[in-house]
C-alpha cells in the first residue's frame, strides 16, 4: 500500500470514528439539557423567563462586540498596509460606552426585580409549612394541622452508602434522592414556607419549585409556592451542614386537595396509633425489630451499622460502658444529648426511643441483653 493511500485510510477510519463518537455525545446530550428547567410552580417559570431574557440580551452583545472585533481585526491587519490611529480623547465614544450600558442593565432590572418582588409575597397563604433542618435529617410542621413529620435518607441508600456494605449504588432506585417520610403538599393551594435550623445553617432547595432558603439557626426565613403540577419533586440541602450533608434529600409529593387531606388524616391517626404505644408493654421480640429500624433511620449514619463508630468523632456503641450500664443513665442521655450527639427527646416518641436503646443493648458484643420500656423513657422525661 502506498503511502497517500494509507494516509486516506488512517483519514477515513478517523472521520467515522469522530461521526459515530459525535453521534454519541448529541444522543447523550438529548437526554441531558443544558438550560434550566422551568420547574411547576408560577415561581420557577418566571425565574425561567428572566433567565432567558438576559441570556438572549448578552447573547446579543456577544456577538456584537465580538462580531466587531473580527472585523476590524481582519480589516485593519498590517498586512493589508493599515495604520494605527493616533488619537488619546472622544466625547461621543465615552458617552455612548457609558449611556448605551446603563440603558442595557435598566432594561434588565426592571423584570428582575419584578420577579423578585413576586417571589417575596408570601401573604394570604393558604396553609403553613415549618420547614427545619438537623444533622442530618428534616422536620416539617403542617402548623394548620397539628401534624409532624421526621424526613431522613431512605434505608436502601443508608445501607448501601456504608463504607464496605458490599452493595451496589446503581442497584439503588434514586440512590441518595429518596427519604423514609416524604412530605406531602396539596396542588393549586398558595403554601408559606417557613425554614429554620436546630444546630448548623442548612438550605432547603427544591429546583422545580423554583426557589431555595437558608434555615439557619435562631432565624426563620419564608418563601411560598404553589405548586401547578401533581407529582414527586427531589431536593437536597444546599448548604455545607457537617459530615453527612450530602445524605439530607428533601421530597414532596404534590397530589390532589382531597388526597392530601385523606393523607393528613392517615398522619393524625399514626399519631394517635404512636401514643397508645407508648402506654402499653412491648415484647422483647416487638422492641427488637422496631429498634433496628429507628436505628438504621436515626443512629447508624454517626454511630456505624456494625456499632463501632467513627475514631475521633463518634464514640462505639459496641462494648459501651453506657450501653452496657444502667438504662437510666443511657435513656437521659439519649434523651437530651451531649456534645455532638442531638437531643433525640424532641425528635422520636417513647416507644421509637426504648426500641432503638434495647435493639443497642442486645446487639453486637454488648452484655446487657434487657429490654427498656416506653414507661421508662417517659417517666425520666
Amino acid at each position: 500500500m502506498s503511502v497517500d493511500k494509507l494516509k486516506q485510510t488512517v483519514l477515513g477510519v478517523v472521520a467515522v470514528s469522530l461521526f459515530l463518537a459525535s453521534g454519541a455525545v448529541f444522543a447523550g446530550l438529548a437526554d441531558m439539557p443544558l438550560n434550566l428547567t422551568q420547574g411547576v410552580t408560577e415561581t420557577s417559570q418566571r425565574v425561567y423567563d428572566l433567565h432567558m431574557i438576559i441570556l438572549y440580551i448578552v447573547t446579543v452583545i456577544g456577538i456584537l462586540v465580538f462580531g466587531v472585533m473580527c472585523w476590524s481585526i481582519f480589516h485593519h491587519r498590517k498586512s493589508k498596509g493599515a495604520v494605527a490611529a493616533q488619537f488619546h480623547h472622544s466625547t461621543a465614544a465615552e458617552i455612548a460606552w457609558t449611556i448605551i450600558p446603563i440603558i442595557i442593565l435598566v432594561a434588565m432590572a426592571i423584570p428582575a426585580t419584578k420577579t423578585l418582588i413576586f417571589m417575596e409575597q408570601t401573604g394570604d397563604a393558604e396553609m403553613t409549612l415549618k420547614v427545619t433542618g438537623y444533622q442530618w435529617k428534616w422536620k416539617y410542621d403542617y402548623l394548620d394541622e397539628g401534624v409532624t413529620v421526621w424526613s431522613a435518607l431512605d434505608q436502601a441508600s443508608n445501607e448501601a452508602r456504608q463504607m464496605d456494605s458490599g452493595i451496589d449504588p446503581n442497584t439503588v432506585e434514586n440512590y441518595l434522592l429518596d427519604v423514609d417520610n416524604p412530605i406531602v403538599l396539596p396542588v393549586n393551594t398558595k403554601i408559606r414556607i417557613l425554614t429554620t435550623a436546630a444546630d448548623v445553617i442548612h438550605a432547603w432547595w427544591v429546583p422545580a419549585l423554583g426557589w431555595k432558603r437558608d434555615a439557619i439557626p435562631g432565624f426563620i426565613n419564608d418563601n411560598w409556592t404553589n405548586i401547578k403540577e401533581p407529582g414527586v419533586y427531589r431536593g437536597q440541602c444546599a448548604e455545607l451542614c457537617g459530615k453527612d450533608h450530602g445524605f439530607m434529600p428533601i421530597v414532596v409529593h404534590a397530589v390532589s386537595k382531597e388526597e392530601y387531606a385523606a393523607w393528613i388524616e392517615e398522619q393524625k391517626a399514626a399519631a394517635l396509633a404512636a401514643a397508645d404505644g407508648a402506654n402499653r408493654e412491648w415484647t422483647k421480640d416487638e422492641l427488637l425489630a422496631k429498634g433496628k429500624d429507628v436505628y438504621a433511620a436515626n443512629c447508624v449514619s454517626c454511630h456505624q451499622a456494625n456499632g463501632n463508630g467513627v475514631e475521633g468523632l463518634f464514640p462505639p456503641l459496641n462494648g459501651s460502658a453506657i450501653v452496657n450500664g444502667s438504662a437510666a443513665d443511657m435513656i437521659g442521655l439519649v434523651l437530651n444529648g451531649k456534645n455532638l450527639m442531638p437531643a433525640f427527646k424532641d425528635q422520636l416518641n417513647d416507644a421509637d426511643l426504648a426500641a432503638v436503646m434495647t435493639h443497642e443493648r442486645n446487639s453486637w458484643d454488648n452484655t446487657a441483653k434487657d429490654i427498656i420500656q416506653p414507661a421508662d423513657v417517659k417517666a425520666a422525661r
